[in-house]
């Protein structure tokens, strides 16, 4: 392991970050594997217990290491990629890679809507929707904290059961007909709540990732508003540009 250098202008914390992110890319230090402790580590290079902490406290919010509570520090998978080019449910996007994907209900419940949701659904006055809340689960590990809402009047008959451990655009393609045509979906990072990061298994105001996403029919009719927290450690997202 190469030490900081006490006499350059980068801060000695960055100078860690960037060590062990070398040990990690030259695969020294693979998936899982633990990292020296704190207390090595800063006996190693000759700097606080302070400097060494803000290192790998800012490599765990990057998704590089994790820690566990009484075992130590170590090093993450790699983030799984996701292409936002392709209209996919969650479910077949994990199967598409290999992964096993559960789907644990939280709520579903058939409710009135506030105006925005009815204004975005392009719903009538007392028209009502489906609130389905879960939490996506892959291989083992919480992923992604989903909250849905189907106008109820396209799916009347939908139930809970239906959906425990499917796919959601699944069923609905398949018992009523509606098949999503294109979405308009937003990114935006949000501070994981307390409540979040119990079902998320995180620390509380970890940074999350907040997609919220519009689907269409074929004939432009709104059949989906979904807001979802992804944990920004599980994933990152490509995009594919051309001029």
């Amino acid at each position: 392991m190469k030490r900081v250098n006490k006499n350059s202008f980068v801060p000695l914390y960055y100078q860690l970050k960037d060590i062990i992110t070398e040990l990690i890319e030259n695969e020294e230090l693979k998936p899982q594997d633990p990292i020296p402790s704190e207390r090595e580590l800063c006996e190693y290079h000759g700097i606080s217990r302070m400097t060494v902490n803000k290192a790998i406290t800012s490599l765990v919010s990057e998704g590089m290491l994790y820690r566990e509570q009484g075992k130590g520090t170590f090093v993450a998978r790699p983030k799984e990629r996701h292409s936002l080019s392709a209209l996919r449910s969650f479910t077949e996007d994990m199967r598409r890679q290999g992964m096993t994907v559960e789907t644990k209900m939280i709520s579903f419940q058939r409710k009135p809507v506030t105006k925005k949701i009815e204004k975005a659904l392009q719903l009538k006055t007392g028209q009502q929707v489906f609130e389905i809340r879960r939490l996506r689960i892959v291989s083992g590990e919480p992923y992604a904290l989903e909250t849905a809402y189907i106008p109820a009047n396209l799916c009347e008959n939908l139930t809970k059961e239906e959906l425990e451990n499917n796919s959601l655009y699944a069923i609905l393609a398949e018992h009523y007909n509606l098949e999503m045509e294109y979405a308009y979906q937003t990114i935006e990072p949000v501070i994981i709540d307390d409540y979040e990061s119990q079902l998320l298994r995180v620390e509380k105001n970890t940074l999350g990732l907040l997609f919220s996403r519009k689907t269409y029919l074929k004939d432009h009719t709104p059949m989906e508003l979904t807001k979802a927290i992804y944990r920004s450690d599980k994933y990152k997202y490509e995009v594919m540009l051309k001029r």
